[in-house]
């Protein structure tokens, strides 16, 4: 069976750094259908779409015993984040581009006793330390949003719902609303290592 193989460069400017612009940038806010499911026959991944059915993202994992190395790639093939994990006690999920962009995505282990919800923290760059996270995931079972360091919300994740009757489509359909001004390929690479760590992937 012929296989569809990530390039290992990007034309695009998906870099969260201070002087560069992104062709990802939302000027508004924009919708995003998530499918867990790959487009590629028997392989784990997920495919995006944006609000007028066009694909946007895709990921193909075709060694589905093994998510050790995924690849998030725009509709052409072409790579946007690579993300490796570790393993061990502590598990936590890398991603970087080839324009600079890194990020490491663990869980905060700072747990309120009076909270249903859990957390997840995004390091920028390659430092482990903690002043340098900037992002947070807050999720509360299915639902999760994606917040800066000010608490301003960036994006949320929730299940899919039918525009005409409110009916629930299943759990790996999913709506992803991005607010302005913010790189949705970025909050895309945050999904996806969340993804990851939760092994929905």
């Amino acid at each position: 069976m012929m296989k569809i193989h990530p390039i290992q460069s990007s034309p695009v400017e998906a870099s969260t750094g201070e002087g560069k612009t992104s062709t990802y940038l939302t000027t508004e806010k924009k919708s995003f259908t998530i499918w867990m499911r790959s487009l590629v026959f028997h392989s784990k991944g997920c495919t995006v779409f944006d609000s007028n059915g066009n694909l946007i993202y895709r990921v193909d994992n075709y060694d589905s015993k093994s998510c050790s190395e995924v690849y998030l790639m725009d509709l052409y093939g072409e790579v946007l984040f690579k993300f490796q994990q570790t393993v061990g006690l502590f598990k936590s999920c890398k991603g970087d581009n080839s324009t600079g962009t890194r990020f490491t995505l663990r869980k905060n282990f700072k747990i309120s006793p009076r909270s249903s919800s859990s957390s997840y923290k995004v390091i920028m760059g390659s430092s482990k330390d903690d002043v340098q996270s900037c992002y947070k995931i807050v999720s509360r079972g299915l639902v999760f949003t994606i917040e800066d360091g000010s608490g301003r919300l960036m994006a949320e994740v929730n299940k899919k719902q039918s525009d005409i009757s409110g009916l629930e489509f299943g759990e790996d359909i999913l709506t992803m609303v991005v607010e302005p001004q913010v790189d949705h390929s970025f909050i895309m690479g945050i999904v996806i290592a969340y993804s990851l760590l939760k092994c929905k992937l």
